[in-house]
């Protein structure tokens, strides 16, 4: 493993440990501001070869087998089953039950939601932005596991309570889908804004759905801008990437 310790973090769950999961923080890449300096994302309007340079030291970092595959996220629902011979047009989610097949997704400010089970023979990464949170990427995640029991989770670095205001809209749409949804948001300063809270929000769902091993769920992007990219914060911005897979 990589001395750059700075440049990832690692689940604090009870994972096999067959299983191996990290974030990329923005700490030790090439890319020049605003994208300093970890940069994975190559939507972003950043130098195309200082992200595939970022993405080439962030696998060395973590000793990274060569089988990432990048999604086209669009907050939407989807999952990724891989490996497989032809990626969906758009997914929020990847599972896979094959040894070195790297998961991944992309996160700015949205949840990155890593899924194992507990013989290690199964695991996933979710993308969870508000949308695809309340209407059910973790749920369509879960049901690629061949058993619920025994699924832990981990919460990872997401934009915290006290940063994300949101609309009555969205506050709305949350508990129009579950009755407790009310308890992750209080009132912004102003009028019809609401601080959400997205960790909350995802342990709900994922608790309706059958989950008790719940973990993470302590960061904030949008407060953390040593170690993290916002988007909310910054708009002009780099991402991080969620990696997991299953080592032989």
């Amino acid at each position: 493993m990589s001395s750059h310790a700075s440049s990832y973090i690692s689940p604090t769950w009870p994972a096999p440990s067959s299983v191996r999961a990290y974030v990329s923080t923005r700490i030790g890449g090439v890319s020049s501001v605003p994208f300093d300096s970890l940069n994975l994302g190559l939507h972003v309007q950043d130098d195309p070869a200082a992200v595939q340079q970022n993405r080439q030291l962030f696998a060395s970092y973590i000793d990274m087998p060569d089988s990432m595959t990048w999604l086209n996220q669009v907050h939407g629902t989807d999952v990724a089953c891989l490996p497989c011979e032809s990626l969906p047009d758009s997914a929020d989610a990847a599972v896979s039950s094959f040894a070195n097949q790297v998961c991944a997704v992309l996160t700015a400010d949205c949840l990155p939601v890593f899924f194992c089970n507990q013989a290690g023979t199964q695991v996933a990464v979710a993308h969870a932005g508000w949308r695809g949170l309340c209407t059910g990427v973790l749920e369509s995640t879960l049901t690629q596991f061949d058993e619920k029991d025994g699924v832990m989770v981990w919460l990872g670095p997401a934009i915290g309570p006290n940063a994300f205001e949101v609309g009555d809209e969205v506050r709305e749409a949350f508990m129009s889908v579950i009755s407790d949804a009310e308890a992750a948001f209080k009132p912004a300063d102003e009028a019809g804004k609401w601080l959400g809270d997205l960790y909350l929000l995802a342990k709900q769902r994922l608790v309706a759905a059958g989950i008790t091993q719940i973990y993470g769920g302590d960061y904030c992007t949008f407060t953390d801008e040593e170690r993290f990219y916002s988007y909310r914060r910054d708009g002009k911005t780099g991402r991080m990437a969620s990696v997991i897979w299953i080592a032989e």
